[in-house]
């Protein structure tokens, strides 16, 4: 081997000098694990749940608000107990717990292709363009993103597909912002400006140049609004704006229970409350240190 190739036999891939950072950090090693875990558990619901808890066949009214460990007329143990309508609430929690991610990850990947484009666009475009779009962008970040998506939520009414417009609509901005500021500090450099005087399409120079060096600031920025959007429908679900019942999140479930806890029966909301305080703490502290990782300033 000659001496000019041993440094390419040793070089350390990207991916792993990246976990080799990640993994020094326990707490957000854990973290991980933990959202890897809720995801899993979300994704096998129908297969680890003891019972349906949307099939109103398979259940009882004999069994509703019972405490946890009580064995129920189906023959198996409601380890946490019963909601009002005598569902296993550990088999609602994870059906709920599939939902809440469903919605919060695809509310966050479409608001982060949305807002990628109109930062990108703005930055490369300069001008009235960019005036007219980010004009608008810093419109809609002076209002409060519950605020939008209560009124929203109001007028589109209940269902998925209506939430997450709601959500897409209330969080883009913050990736629209975060795309801009990042492109547009690329874009005024002399090799971007040489290249756009060039024959070079647009498209080469934004792929090429802009949009890898706006990924790392927009990958941090993703995990935190995925987290917020989690929250985001929860709140909306339990003032009875979000899904409908028989689509229930975790925000619901929580909801189902708030009027039996001056009479004792509080698992029926602190267990949902439980889960969804896990997966979004983990998901944060997983964005934390990636933030710190990406971002050489903010190293501890």
């Amino acid at each position: 081997m000659s001496a000019g190739t041993a440094p390419a036999a040793g070089a350390v891939s990207p991916f792993r000098r990246f976990w080799s950072r990640f993994a020094e950090d326990k707490i957000a090693v854990v973290a991980l694990i933990v959202v890897i875990l809720l995801i899993l558990l979300a994704i096998f619901a129908p297969l680890i749940a003891p019972q349906n808890p949307y099939d109103l066949s398979g259940l009882s009214l004999r069994d509703a608000r019972r405490p946890p460990g009580y064995v129920g007329s189906g023959g198996y143990t409601h380890w946490l107990g019963t909601d009002a309508q005598g569902r296993d609430l550990f088999s609602a929690i994870l059906y709920g717990l599939r939902v809440s991610l469903q919605i919060g990850i695809a509310a966050g990947t479409i608001a982060l292709v949305i807002g990628t484009i109109i930062g990108i666009m703005a930055a490369y475009a300069r001008g009235l363009a960019e005036n007219v779009l980010m004009r608008i962008v810093d419109l809609q970040l002076s209002f409060p993103p519950i605020l939008l998506a209560l009124v929203l939520v109001a007028l589109l009414g209940q269902g998925k597909a209506q939430l997450i417009t709601a959500l897409v609509t209330a969080q883009y901005a913050y990736f629209a912002r975060t795309a801009y500021g990042a492109a547009s500090a690329e874009r005024s450099k002399d090799y971007v400006e040489a290249a756009a005087a060039t024959p070079l399409s647009a498209r080469r120079i934004v792929f090429r140049h802009l949009l890898p060096n706006a990924m790392p600031a927009l990958i941090v920025v993703a995990t935190v609004q995925i987290a917020y959007a989690i929250a985001l429908e929860a709140t909306l679900s339990f003032l009875g704006l979000g899904l409908p019942v028989t689509e229930p999140s975790l925000g619901m479930l929580i909801s189902n229970g708030v009027k039996y806890m001056m009479s004792g029966r509080t698992w029926i909301s602190v267990y949902p409350g439980i889960a969804l305080i896990i997966l979004i703490v983990a998901i944060n502290l997983v964005g934390d240190h990636v933030r710190d990782i990406l971002n050489p300033r903010l190293d501890r």
